[in-house]
């Protein structure tokens, strides 16, 4: 007889390793590891491709067209919008908006101390605030959207330079009752485009963000024709001591 078969097929069912499964617990360690980074890396993502494609629309416009109104807007870039209208939300909105990394911490102080008095003080959030919100969130206030905006700030400051956010700013900002946009907006109150507005159209506009569906900058009431006053002024100053430089940088003088 010849020597016993050494073929490993016939070795006994009971040498045979059986594969080894994670744990269930592991299991669900690897998908909440995955969902943590997929919730981290989406907003990422969408702030990148914003840097370079049109924002095609915000919470905000959704709830408006559920609310039966004819939303409009056009989205233009910066080079078709008038500087005058730039430097006018500046002068109006946020003075230091060149200058800060998306928060304005001398007017936050402020705003807590008079929300500590009681009183109700508008200014503590900058232009990028604004437009993180706008872009990304819900306009109802809540501490859950208030640190959400805080998160999304930081983002678009990293990774969008000062002239794109303005950019972003001035095409989701709405300008009346459904109306989104420098351009829609300049349209729709003055019947020109945006690049056009005047120093005092544009500081009208800029002078009724805070609640353009109850002010008009056609018919102004006396606070914003007041207002609008003060803002042309504060344009000129935005122009003359450079506050607009990241979106204008002065032209270097020939030699």
């Amino acid at each position: 007889m010849g020597p016993p078969s050494l073929n490993p097929a016939s070795k006994p069912n009971t040498l045979r390793k059986k594969p080894l499964r994670p744990s269930k617990g592991k299991t669900w360690g690897r998908r909440l590891i995955q969902g943590l980074m997929i919730l981290i890396l989406t907003p990422i993502v969408i702030a990148l491709a914003y840097r370079f494609v049109p924002i095609p629309g915000t919470i905000l416009m959704v709830e408006r067209a559920l609310q039966g109104m004819d939303v409009r807007r056009i989205p233009v870039p910066l080079t078709r919008i008038s500087p005058y209208l730039v430097r006018s939300v500046i002068a109006s909105e946020d003075a230091k908006f060149c200058s800060h990394n998306g928060f304005d911490w001398i007017a936050i102080q402020k705003a807590v101390k008079s929300n500590e008095r009681g009183r109700r003080l508008r200014g503590g959030s900058t232009i990028s605030q604004q437009t993180a919100k706008n872009v990304f969130l819900w306009p109802e206030r809540s501490w859950l959207r208030k640190g959400l905006e805080t998160g999304f700030t930081v983002l678009i400051e990293t990774v969008w330079p000062k002239r794109r956010i303005m950019e972003a700013y001035l095409n989701v900002a709405e300008f009346g009752p459904g109306i989104f946009g420098a351009e829609a907006g300049a349209l729709y109150h003055f019947g020109k485009p945006a690049k056009d507005l005047s120093p005092l159209e544009a500081a009208r506009m800029a002078a009724i963000l805070p609640s353009p569906g109850r002010w008009s900058p056609t018919n102004p009431s006396r606070r914003i024709a007041r207002k609008s006053n003060a803002i042309v002024k504060g344009a000129r100053m935005v122009r003359e001591s450079g506050l607009s430089s990241c979106i204008y940088p002065p032209k270097k003088k020939s030699q």
